[in-house]
């Protein structure tokens, strides 16, 4: 018979497998960094390594590697990784190649090619192209000008002629470019000798990844979050996977994260997650959220606020607005603040600021 799960057991278990309840550790044993951390916008992968307790100011400055991977976004990576990331982040089949850049599919099919021999054609074009650091824009126009037709199309918002973005995008990491550090826009630039590695190792499996770090979880759950075929997330189930039931829908962890349930500590603390947090990447939005309304203002269509989490709930949003040399947090909290809930907000808050090199002009709590 299937273990059941409350939702708080969820949510406790995601906050410890993600160490957002630690206040120390380094790139090796952040467990995140195995899936990646997003790296989008002024609050993205540095300072979610900064929640999970990682001084990123004392990091070396070849550590980490910025590369466009799952779902074509920017990602943090252990350099040293990079072999079996690109390996591991490499589309599943044909059609999972296809689905993860849209429209794109499209023009390949009626011209009879293949969307990952497409990927590979563009990624040779940009390896020969790329020797030394280069702004998109410019790889772009230079791609423009080296591709057949089929690969580039007239953009109406920008009024030219470049290649399709995700394209553009799935193949740099093919072609051993990484993304500078702290660039916009984006200046790529090549990763000496970088090949995939012969096989994935088992940290870096991504559907692995999604079930350890945001489980329990169904194949779909995970389709989602890789913006790849059912069938594929299916065809590379873990063996090890075990059945659970949360709220009578049948759900699975891996077997070593059903052993630790018994002893899990209930989750506590208070962290400014940045709109693109992991622990808001999952695909159980109604589990995290459940009121529909909260959970329309966590995650607009356009503009995305960041997560308040409070003892493992997410009980707010938050936004910094920055004037000269501080910053002001502004937070939307979904419950009656109590004084020592004020002052927990606040810490994090000029720790926000600290993170950005800024002083904090204060905290508007609403």
């Amino acid at each position: 018979m299937a273990t059941t799960l409350e939702r708080r057991q969820v949510l406790d278990l995601r906050v410890a497998a993600q160490q957002l309840d630690r206040t120390a550790g380094t790139p090796a044993d952040t467990a995140v960094l195995d899936l990646g951390v997003q790296d989008t916008g002024p609050d993205g992968g540095l300072w979610a390594l900064v929640l999970r307790g990682v001084d990123v100011a004392a990091l070396p400055g070849d550590a980490l590697a910025t590369v466009w991977t799952i779902r074509g976004a920017p990602h943090l990576y252990r350099r040293s990784d990079l072999p079996g990331v690109l390996a591991a982040t490499a589309p599943f089949s044909e059609a999972d190649a296809a689905k993860r850049i849209y429209d794109a599919a499209g023009p390949l099919k009626a011209a009879g090619i293949g969307t990952v021999e497409a990927l590979d054609t563009i990624a040779a074009t940009m390896r020969s192209l790329v020797t030394a650091p280069m702004a998109k824009g410019e790889v772009s126009g230079r791609l423009t000008e080296l591709l057949d037709p089929v690969h580039v199309r007239h953009c109406t918002p920008c009024d030219a002629t470049h290649p399709w973005e995700m394209p553009f995008r799935l193949a740099a990491l093919r072609a051993g470019l990484e993304l500078q550090a702290g660039t916009s826009p984006p200046v790529l630039q090549p990763v000496p000798g970088l090949a995939p590695a012969d096989t994935v190792p088992e940290r870096l499996d991504v559907v692995r990844g999604y079930l350890r770090l945001l489980g329990p979880a169904t194949p779909r759950h995970v389709a989602g979050y890789l913006d790849a075929p059912l069938a594929d997330v299916r065809a590379h189930w873990p063996d090890d996977a075990v059945e659970v039931s949360v709220d009578g829908e049948r759900r699975w962890l891996l077997a070593a994260d059903a052993d630790r349930l018994d002893g899990l500590p209930t989750a506590a603390g208070v962290g400014l997650l940045g709109p693109f947090d992991l622990l808001l990447q999952a695909r159980d939005r109604e589990l995290l959220v459940p009121d529909r309304d909260l959970a329309k203002t966590l995650w607009p269509t356009l503009g995305r606020p960041g997560g308040l989490l409070v003892d493992g709930e997410v009980a707010g949003t938050w936004r910094a607005k920055k004037s000269g040399a501080r910053v002001t947090v502004s937070v939307r909290l979904w419950r009656a603040p109590t004084p020592a809930l004020r002052e927990r907000i606040t810490a994090q808050a000029e720790r926000l600021a600290a993170f950005r090199g800024l002083g904090l002009a204060g905290v508007a709590l609403d």
